[in-house]
């Protein structure tokens, strides 16, 4: 639905600026009036960036996009900003895949390797309603991963696809069928899921495809009588709606006549390739382009339709696609948080995907547009770069090269303290890592465990887990929802230590973290550089008991520039606290109620397994006595992948 009018951003009434942040705000504030391209808030853990960033928007009042480097951080940015902003639209855009096997040649071996995935729907419908609410309202706010730079579906052809249905509108049965169908609704009168619509005489029930509730048209011969909002579960009315708008249920929409304009440059192109190759790869090229051309004809649609967006999108060979930023108005505020570890990963996105598309291109299975299927470059990145803040505790010198001013956010309004670091000899690490875990536990308090390898983070959680310790690790394979999850259960105290490896360094919000142990702190390298360790660090600021211990025999010019910066922050902290006459106290955050069942088992322990096995067959049994059959089906299921593991 198009609101005209949109609200404008307001902060909820329970949250006021302290410590550095209203001096922050006015500076960063003052550098969007005055046309600032850049600016960088330099903000410690727990100083309160994000309540920062939220009242640079609301003073700003600018549709704003957020981007950050990974899924976790994306989640809990996404959980704050909506707290923020209860009244507006806060969306969540990141690659919808839980798992992606790209398609791929491997000439050596003559090896052709199938493009194979897993869609989340529920992430699928929040993308959909990011660019749906972009298109109809100007408070919205989208929090993303770096998937924004891929390529997504033309804007004008998902809005043009869109239509309007208003009460009493002269509009037959038929017309708003075809409109739902061109728009890649489905049919189904058995299961209405999004993107799916059923038809019973003159009532169509739809759901969109960025929308939870059913969207019911009562028509009286020609004319609209009623539209109504459903709840989907009970059928309940929600709203009598005088107005609605439709947009598609794919970003990938294309109108009739520019498919058969695709079609044809996509024949042209093939000739036009065929000359320049080899027999056998000619023949393969052939075969396949016109196997799609025949599907693309006959359903609209072919498997790998993205390799021919190029042509879909009337766009010249090497012109950038079109992503999320081309959704966004002219006007938007970029925000990139972490943006020593987001910069980046923009830069690196397009060579890997350049990098395997030339072995399908050259020999022979897909047409040189396929390059064009692809992420933006940087340097186009950048012409989206026009009103940008960076956000890190740790900028790059990419930030600060950029930005026209530096602000400093380093006093906690908590007047908690960056914790004291110790450092202890790597002999015996994991017996004295032990003994710190145990004292921490003892507390109430949770500790964070970081390694230099995936095999000896599951190595230790195993080891952990047979002194009675309960743990988990946190790891690349564990899907977007589920990481969040994992991390609520830490900090519901289901288990005390979590292990991992980079995964631990930024956006991990868990106050009830008092001890971190860093184990081979002086291998020198990507995770363990100054910014990495500050980050590390900086992960225990928000526990007033909070400590941490860098394992390592050398004193590394990283580590030696990692204690100076912290203590220079701990020192600015205590003198604030000296004359405002602050005692620190530990966050009182809620935990936020549980979103998703974990699926997955990697992350817990051998050791551990017969005791979940306990919980999840009691589980299993009280769904079934429930009468939620679906439920104890997915329990079974889980239980059975259990026993496997311990067999």
């Amino acid at each position: 639905m198009i609101i005209k009018d949109s609200p404008r951003f307001r902060i909820a009434d329970t949250f006021r600026p302290a410590g550095s942040q209203p001096e922050a705000i006015k500076k960063l504030v003052k550098g969007l009036d005055t046309n600032l391209k850049a600016q960088t808030l330099l903000g410690v853990t727990g100083s309160g960036k994000t309540f920062t960033m939220a009242n640079v928007i609301e003073a700003s009042q600018k549709p704003t996009l957020v981007i950050v480097h990974n899924k976790t951080l994306a989640a809990q940015l996404y959980s704050e900003f909506k707290e923020f902003f209860p009244g507006n639209r806060v969306e969540f855009f990141v690659s919808y895949y839980d798992y992606y096997q790209p398609e791929s040649y491997i000439p050596q071996k003559d090896m052709y390797i199938e493009k194979d995935s897993s869609i989340n729907p529920k992430i699928e419908q929040m993308r959909l309603s990011a660019t749906a609410s972009l298109l109809s309202r100007r408070d919205t706010i989208v929090i993303a991963s770096v998937s924004c730079i891929y390529g997504l579906g033309k804007p004008d052809n998902f809005q043009k696809l869109g239509f309007d249905l208003e009460v009493h509108q002269n509009i037959t049965r038929t017309d708003i069928l075809k409109r739902l169908i061109a728009s890649q609704y489905e049919r189904n009168d058995l299961e209405l899921l999004p993107g799916r619509f059923r038809v019973k005489g003159d009532t169509i029930d739809f759901i969109p495809g960025y929308f939870n509730n059913i969207v019911r048209i009562e028509l009286l011969g020609d004319k609209i009588e009623r539209i109504r909002e459903l709840d989907k579960v009970t059928g309940n009315l929600v709203e009598d709606m005088k107005y609605a708008f439709v947009f598609p249920a794919k970003h990938f929409v294309v109108p009739e006549d520019e498919v058969k304009a695709a079609i044809q440059a996509i024949r042209t192109e093939l000739d036009q390739t065929l000359p320049g190759l080899e027999m056998l790869e000619s023949h393969r090229l052939k075969q396949r382009t016109l196997y799609d051309v025949e599907m693309l004809e006959e359903t609209g649609f072919c498997k790998g339709i993205e390799n021919y967006s190029r042509h879909f999108d009337g766009r010249k060979p090497g012109e950038k696609p079109y992503t999320l930023m081309d959704y966004m108005p002219e006007d938007f505020l970029l925000i990139i948080d972490e943006s020593h570890q987001t910069i980046p990963q923009l830069h690196a996105m397009y060579n890997g995907d350049k990098s395997r598309k030339k072995n399908l291109v050259e020999y022979g299975f897909r047409l040189p547009c396929a390059y064009d299927n692809r992420p933006l470059r940087f340097e186009e990145f950048k012409d989206y770069m026009k009103s940008v803040i960076f956000v890190s505790a740790t900028p790059g010198e990419y930030e600060l090269k950029e930005s026209s001013q530096v602000v400093e956010q380093i006093i906690r309004p908590t007047g908690l303290v960056d914790p004291e670091v110790e450092i202890r000899p790597i002999k015996g690490q994991v017996d004295d890592l032990i003994k710190e875990v145990e004292q921490t536990i003892k507390k109430g308090n949770r500790a964070l465990v970081t390694t230099l390898t995936k095999k000896l983070a599951e190595e230790l959680s195993e080891f952990l887990a047979s002194r009675k310790i309960k743990t988990r690790y946190l790891h690349s394979e564990i899907d977007t929802l589920e990481r969040s999850e994992i991390i609520r259960e830490l900090r519901l105290g289901k288990f005390d230590v979590l292990v991992g490896i980079n995964l631990l360094r930024e956006g991990l919000d868990i106050p009830e973290v008092a001890f971190i142990g860093i184990l081979d702190a002086d291998k020198e390298g990507f995770l363990r550089n100054d910014k990495s360790l500050i980050q590390i660090i900086g992960r225990a600021a928000r526990n007033s008991e909070s400590k941490v211990i860098l394992y390592a025999d050398n004193m590394t010019d990283s580590i030696k520039r990692a204690i100076c910066e912290t203590e220079r922050r701990r020192s600015i902290q205590l003198e604030y606290n000296k004359e405002h006459g602050i005692t620190p106290k530990t966050i009182i955050k809620p935990v936020k109620a549980k979103e998703v069942e974990i699926k997955d088992i990697k992350h817990i322990p051998k050791k551990d397994i017969p005791n979940v096995i306990i919980e999840l067959e009691e589980d299993m049994k009280k769904a079934a006595d429930d009468l939620d059959f679906e439920k104890a089906i997915a329990l079974r299921d889980r239980l059975k992948k259990l026993k496997e593991r311990i067999r």
